[in-house]
């Protein structure tokens, strides 16, 4: 089928407002199409991109060689045999950087072609989440067999004791109850956060549009979490912008700064003080999480967000740690295009901080 604009009907020709309404009916189709689309004329120019090709470019590619928006060589081939033999194909095509999406791409010659006229159609599938389900079921398995390997292992000797010498021993059989429960909770509390890690890999590049306080979430979090403080015996200080508004999602965010202040909290010693600091400065929120701890040695702050990664494996589960936190920290933030800064000084304590765009 030949494009409207690219038609030589002499009744279109005589008739240029019934050739316009055809040529506005083809681009809100091409627009209402949900997958990235692109056309090319018969040189690899972009004469046409409908708005989730421009989203996912990010970049306006109309009037751009098809090489300066996707630097790909397997598509731009594809484009080459459309144009010179006819030919349709389906190609990968990887987009790199700090959040990776995959896409399949379908090149189709669009006939007759002639200068400056339409001559290749792209349409981009979008496989990202796809491919990150399945390799969140797969490390999810990896991760629960190993880490869940250890208290299920402490669970089976506590039942065998139980059942064995100290089936009739009831001091005995209290205690070892009160362990059970405590690796039972372990490895809900590893099940929970590996859950919830899988389900924001699963969607991290989608960004989050909803506008969201963050000095809020910041207080929120504190009235959350100022009995655990009290407990430890540790005062939070907060000193906030009135305002400090981000594009993100309430839920997740507050899961980044209660991860923050929660360890925070359970690494500073009694009468010591966490402080909650925030503002907005050169189009960006910071938010700090300062505490006055035995501070981090230097050459573990590169691997504090890698998954499971611990500076001390039996402290960490003593304190009911899953070594998931600052992953989950860090996922959360590349889908709200932010970052997280760690300065600490051995002897002296911590400082995380949060940045994001504001809005």
């Amino acid at each position: 089928m030949e494009w409207p604009w690219n038609r030589k009907d002499p009744e279109l020709a005589a008739a240029p407002e019934q050739k316009s309404a055809m040529v506005d009916a083809v681009d809100h189709l091409v627009n209402a199409l949900p997958d990235p689309i692109l056309i090319l004329d018969s040189s690899g120019i972009v004469i046409k991109a409908n708005a989730n090709a421009e989203e996912m470019l990010e970049m306006m590619p109309v009037g751009l060689h098809l090489s300066q928006a996707i630097r790909a060589p397997a598509v731009l081939e594809a484009v080459t045999r459309a144009v010179s033999q006819g030919s349709s194909a389906s190609v990968d095509y990887e987009v790199r950087g700090p959040l990776p999406r995959n896409f399949e791409v379908y090149v189709s010659p669009i006939m007759p072609a002639q200068p400056d006229s339409p001559a290749v159609l792209l349409v981009l599938k979008d496989l990202t989440r796809e491919q990150q389900i399945e390799r969140m079921r797969s490390d999810f398995v990896a991760n629960a067999s190993h880490e869940l390997r250890t208290p299920l292992a402490s669970l089976s000797g506590f039942i065998e004791t139980l059942q064995g010498a100290a089936r009739n021993d009831e001091t005995a059989r209290e205690k070892f109850l009160n362990l059970m429960r405590s690796q039972a909770e372990r490895m809900k509390r590893l099940i929970d956060d590996l859950l919830s890690l899988s389900r924001i890999e699963m969607n991290v590049h989608l960004h989050p549009s909803a506008k969201v306080d963050l000095a809020q979430v910041a207080r929120h979090v504190c009235d959350l979490l100022s009995s655990m403080a009290q407990e430890e015996k540790v005062t939070l200080q907060i000193n906030l912008d009135s305002k400090l508004d981000v594009a993100g999602e309430w839920d997740e965010l507050v899961q980044v700064v209660v991860n923050l202040v929660e360890n925070a909290i359970k690494y500073s010693e009694p009468g010591k003080t966490v402080r909650v600091e925030g503002e907005a400065s050169a189009g960006f929120v910071t938010l700090s999480v300062i505490d006055q701890g035995r501070g981090i040695a230097e050459e573990h702050i590169p691997r504090l967000t890698e998954r499971f990664y611990r500076i001390s494996v039996q402290e960490s589960r003593s304190r009911g740690g899953t070594g998931l936190g600052l992953a989950i920290v860090k996922h959360i933030l590349n889908r709200h295009r932010g970052r997280l800064l760690v300065t600490s000084k051995l002897g002296h304590g911590s400082q995380f901080t949060i940045r994001l765009p504001s809005i």
